[in-house]
């Protein structure tokens, strides 16, 4: 793997856009030029499509759509091309995981699972797309029979953020597929190299030209062709709260559907009674995975009072164990940020933190560390008003927060814009079900730290989005529903008199 990685520095990979069925440049022949966060090597050439390559690719997919061909295809057709790409997936897994590592920085061995589990995701729509069903109703009379059609939408827009670039794309796109959509993705500038890898999967499989076409891109123009467009019926948005505001004032044009998976200030609640190791081991989790450049971060540590102190201090001697270093490395769990803005405003946040009275347990020196390479942080004496404690921060950064009672926990849990995730650490079933219900945020994980199935759909409450991917709810996502009213024999009302 090492070996191949050089290689890749030595020459980095030329990527092209895939607009109906075709691998082309983008117009003009300008890329974006990426580096390895953790390296500092160029790896990936994407090509910087213009407005023209956008537009392009939604007349393709709006031909496909109108053709019939994919959208109007038996379910079972559907699902032998998904499953395909699924297994296409699984072939070139350590393929796969590496682009992503060089371009993300996360570490080898969690972008290989986030490559397996996009393959789960995959073949789970696959069978999804044989089990989508309307309604009748049978009881409308004896003249009138009432049947309740699921169609696909239409055209789709999918505009994926750079932190998780196959995996968040393989929650979206084949359930899209699965419904009979066609489809316009836009991967971030950052890593788009997985995305465009997986065009040549949906060729292989044989998804038909023009359902699924795949243009990198900065937003502006690419992003706001989508968003613009009267073409698109729908945009499937992941990414900050602020842009997805502009994509809700974008989509008034046409009154386009949008599915938006925005920002988090997830809590991990953790009560005295839990198991103390298993919740330590979890908060971690929760709060550096991905380098905390997660959504769904349990960013906000929020620990009973009565072992705060405690907590606190066994939090920063297992995150001192914590290995940070080359993403190559197999012993690496914290790789480098995401790139030099997004370091810099993490570092500015603990900055301010601090200057308000936070207090740094362990971590917040990343003048000690050569790079992009920002250590995982545990900041104590955070006032539910400070902005870590508000802000999503999208590092490796813990804002600890102490609580008396439940009714307070779970106060303090809601106290937040967001309500994307939350992480519960009790044995007590009664604290464990008052908090999964109480607490308002999409997925709720009770001792246990993102664990993931394809079954469970995925969303935000408040301002961490709407609509659900994934799940069964996933593909229906992608649908509308349409009520046809069948007279049954002859038609004896007359509204005209005498007719």
């Amino acid at each position: 793997m090492f070996d191949k990685a050089n290689r890749v520095f030595e020459t980095p990979t030329r990527y092209q856009n895939f607009i109906a069925g075709q691998f082309v440049d983008a117009t003009g022949g300008n890329v974006i030029s990426r580096e390895s966060p953790a390296h500092g090597r160029l790896v990936s050439h994407y090509p910087a499509s213009t407005r023209a390559d956008a537009e392009t690719a939604i007349a393709a997919a709006r031909q496909s759509f109108e053709s019939g061909e994919w959208a109007f295809s038996y379910g079972g057709d559907r699902a032998r091309v998904l499953r395909t790409v699924a297994g296409l997936i699984r072939q070139n897994a350590e393929e796969l995981a590496l682009i992503e590592t060089l371009e993300t920085s996360k570490p080898l061995d969690a972008a290989h699972g986030e490559v397996m589990f996009s393959a789960e995701l995959w073949d789970y729509a696959a069978g999804a797309a044989r089990m989508l069903a309307g309604d009748s109703h049978n009881t409308l009379g004896e003249g009138m029979l009432g049947l309740v059609l699921r169609e696909p939408i239409g055209v789709v827009g999918i505009i994926t953020p750079w932190n998780f670039p196959l995996l968040i794309l393989s929650e979206r796109l084949p359930f899209a597929l699965a419904a009979g959509c066609s489809i316009v993705v836009k991967p971030s500038e950052f890593t788009s190299g997985t995305a465009l890898m997986l065009a040549h999967y949906l060729k292989e499989a044989g998804l038909p030209d023009g359902i699924c076409n795949i243009v990198a891109g900065t937003g502006d123009p690419v992003g706001q062709a989508i968003l613009d467009s009267d073409d698109v019926d729908m945009v499937a948005f992941t990414g900050s709260s602020r842009v997805g505001r502009a994509a809700i004032a974008a989509s008034a044009g046409n009154i386009k559907k949008l599915s938006l998976e925005l920002g988090g200030k997830s809590p991990s609640v953790v009560f005295a009674d839990c198991d103390l190791d298993a919740a330590v081991d979890g908060v971690i989790k929760a709060g550096t995975i991905n380098m905390g450049e997660c959504c769904i971060a349990g960013s906000r540590l929020l620990v009973d009072a009565r072992i705060a102190d405690a907590f606190q201090l066994r939090l920063a001697e297992r995150l001192l164990s914590l290995r940070m270093g080359d993403p190559l490395d197999p012993s690496s769990r914290i790789g480098a940020i995401i790139n030099q803005a997004q370091f810099d405003r993490i570092s500015a946040l603990v900055r301010d933190g601090v200057r308000d009275g936070a207090r740094i347990i362990c971590g917040g020196d990343p003048d000690n560390h050569s790079g992009l390479y920002y250590p995982p942080t545990v900041l104590a004496d955070v006032k539910p008003g400070m902005a870590v404690a508000k802000e999503e921060i999208f590092g490796p950064v813990v804002s600890v927060m102490q609580f008396e009672t439940l009714d307070e926990a779970i106060s303090l849990a809601n106290d937040t814009e967001y309500g994307l995730a939350a992480y519960v650490w009790t044995n007590d079933l009664s604290k464990a079900l008052s908090c999964s219900r109480r607490i308002r945020a999409g997925r709720v994980w009770v001792n246990s730290a993102l664990a993931g199935f394809p079954e469970m759909p995925l969303g935000g409450f408040k301002q961490s989005g709407n609509g659900r991917e994934t799940g069964r709810y996933g593909v229906e996502e992608y649908t509308e529903l349409k009520s046809v009213h069948l007279q049954v024999g002859p038609q004896t009302e007359r509204w005209v008199e005498g007719a």
